[in-house]
């Protein structure tokens, strides 16, 4: 882990700074975390965890000591024949929605998406869900600083293996966006896709305190949400009977909720259309996907598009971007 990387991070229970010893850091209150391969684990083991991922991520912490051989990681990370990473593999249609369900197992290139943010101009940006890190690899493309977050080791050290062989310069760590691990003020752009969703809407609102928290006063924040009114979010709401959703389901937001719950904790907020018929649509990959589901993508970005000139088209898109800066 580099001095510049630590120097960015806070203890996720009081802000405190950390210093290094050894494979743990520790702040002035004598809270430690766990260095893992370099990788920082900064979960609260004090609070329930949003999955069972972050629960395996403190015991995998615990567990590690410098040098041991760890089989399983080498598996996960190493590419398999067409350069592609088993754990990529096994989560890419969980990570980029169900138009991507048939391609588990048989990736043969990485889905990175196109980041619908203007050049960074080596701006700091932090990713909070990165899993495997596409949206890391994204920004960095852009020119972005990038730090990507994630509860899940094992997609943090997949997404730090896929970016130095994509030739990408990012750092990762491992934390909680409820907790976040980051000095206030330290980032130009937080930015989350296809991850608050899955939270409870108390969490989300403990979440987005974070994000004010570590904006620098002129930067913003550009996170995804669902639209409980959108044509596919009605058909899935329909299927659970309209129920909240519990554990790893996604929470639907209408727009003026997205808007106002936004507005109250970061501050001003507008929002744009990410996408039509689902979540996680990407034009960016068309290549990858069957004929008729090209159709789906290019129609949903002629939509997208249109709601730029007819506004009320945002009421009914699946998929959107909030934009909050802080006041």
């Amino acid at each position: 882990m580099k001095d510049d990387l630590l120097a960015l991070l806070a203890c996720p229970r009081d802000k405190a700074a950390f210093r290094r010893d050894g494979n743990l850091v520790r702040c002035a209150h004598g809270h430690e975390y766990s260095i893992y391969d370099g990788i920082p684990v900064l979960l609260r083991d004090d609070v329930k965890q949003t999955g069972w991922w972050s629960d395996a991520s403190l015991a995998k912490a615990r567990n590690y000591s410098d040098g041991a051989s760890n089989d399983e990681r080498a598996r996960k990370t190493a590419p398999n024949s067409e350069g592609i990473a088993e754990h990529v593999q096994q989560v890419v249609g969980a990570t980029c929605g169900n138009l991507y369900k048939h391609l588990v197992g048989k990736l043969e290139s990485y889905p990175i998406p196109d980041l619908r943010l203007h050049g960074g101009n080596d701006r700091m940006l932090l990713d909070i869900g990165c899993n495997w890190g596409r949206w890391s690899i994204a920004a960095a493309r852009k020119g972005y600083r990038v730090v990507g977050m994630d509860p899940n080791l094992d997609a943090v050290l997949a997404a730090r293996e896929i970016a130095r062989a994509m030739g990408v310069s990012c750092s990762f760590i491992v934390g909680d966006a409820r907790y976040l691990p980051i000095q206030k003020q330290s980032f130009d752009v937080v930015f989350s896709y296809s991850v608050l969703q899955h939270l409870s809407k108390t969490d989300v609102k403990l979440s987005l305190a974070c994000i004010a928290a570590v904006l620098k006063l002129t930067g913003f924040s550009f996170i995804q949400m669902p639209n409980r009114f959108g044509m596919r979010s009605t058909y899935h709401l329909l299927k659970r009977r309209f129920s909240q959703g519990a554990d790893f389901d996604v929470r639907y937001w209408s727009p003026s909720e997205v808007r106002n719950t936004f507005e109250q904790i970061i501050g001003p907020t507008d929002l744009c259309v990410d996408g039509f018929f689902g979540l996680g649509i990407q034009p960016s990959d068309i290549h990858l996907l069957p004929i008729r589901l090209q159709t789906v993508v290019k129609t949903s970005e002629v939509l997208r598009k249109l709601s730029e000139r007819i506004p009320f088209l945002l009421n009914v898109a699946d998929s959107l971007y909030a934009r909050s800066r802080p006041e």
